[in-house]
């Protein structure tokens, strides 16, 4: 094992972060709910920039969910691995029916984490968007492209650990990449990690509400 658990791999990624020269100035930090947003509190913290979330959701092959197919960002944005839906026979009509569900999950989302808040402002930006790994990357790229339409300054992708290959598709999309762990061999995200369990909504609900307290006195902010 790697990290001891996502806390230990926020912050070894935000010391990675802290020497390639990242500060708070005009920096927003956006997790990916849910095991995400632990990871990048702690870069939040470390960097003492806003933190707030970017809602993605996966979407699963029928009768195989932990198989993604693509993906749903906040926004409208869909990435579709139209590859990997031949192999697995999955037609057009099956994968609008599987979009059109995780999009509604994905407004559910939004409103139970943001509540009545509008989506951050990124324009102008540098954007540090934190997962707590990246496997196959269907939900980083939606995300990536669904950022990309709010003309951010720059767009810096950070996570702990990551498959060599899948960091090589995504670093055009980005300004910069920072990847602790970049590995050959990945199977799986959680095999990297001591404790790596299911992070549920009221955790993330929690530290979203922790960093708009620590705002007030001057430390994380939830929002820019």
């Amino acid at each position: 094992m790697y990290f001891e658990d996502r806390v230990d791999a926020g912050r070894q990624l935000a010391q990675a972060l802290l020497a390639r020269g990242y500060t708070a100035e005009d920096t927003l930090v956006l997790g990916l709910p849910r095991g995400g947003v632990s990871v990048a509190y702690e870069v939040a913290e470390a960097l003492g920039a806003p933190l707030d979330i970017w809602v993605v959701r996966k979407v699963g092959a029928p009768n195989y969910q932990e198989l993604g197919l693509g993906a749903v960002a906040e926004g409208g944005i869909t990435y579709l691995d139209r590859e990997r839906m031949a192999r697995m026979s999955v037609s057009e009509a099956t994968a609008r029916r599987l979009v059109q569900r995780k999009a509604a999950e994905v407004k559910e989302r939004v409103a139970r984490f943001r509540g009545g808040d509008a989506p951050p402002d990124v324009q102008g930006k540098t954007v540090i968007l934190v997962d707590d790994g990246i496997a196959t990357g269907g939900t980083v790229r939606a995300a990536l492209q669904s950022l990309r339409m709010r003309r951010p300054g720059r767009i810096v992708l950070a996570v702990p650990v990551a498959g060599n290959e899948i960091l090589e598709e995504l670093r055009p999309m980005v300004e910069d990449l920072v990847c602790v762990l970049a590995r050959p061999d990945l199977d799986s995200i959680g095999q990297w990690y001591a404790s790596f369990p299911q992070v549920p909504d009221e955790d993330v609900k929690r530290l979203m509400n922790e960093a708009r307290a620590q705002a007030l006195d001057g430390g994380v902010s939830a929002r820019p």
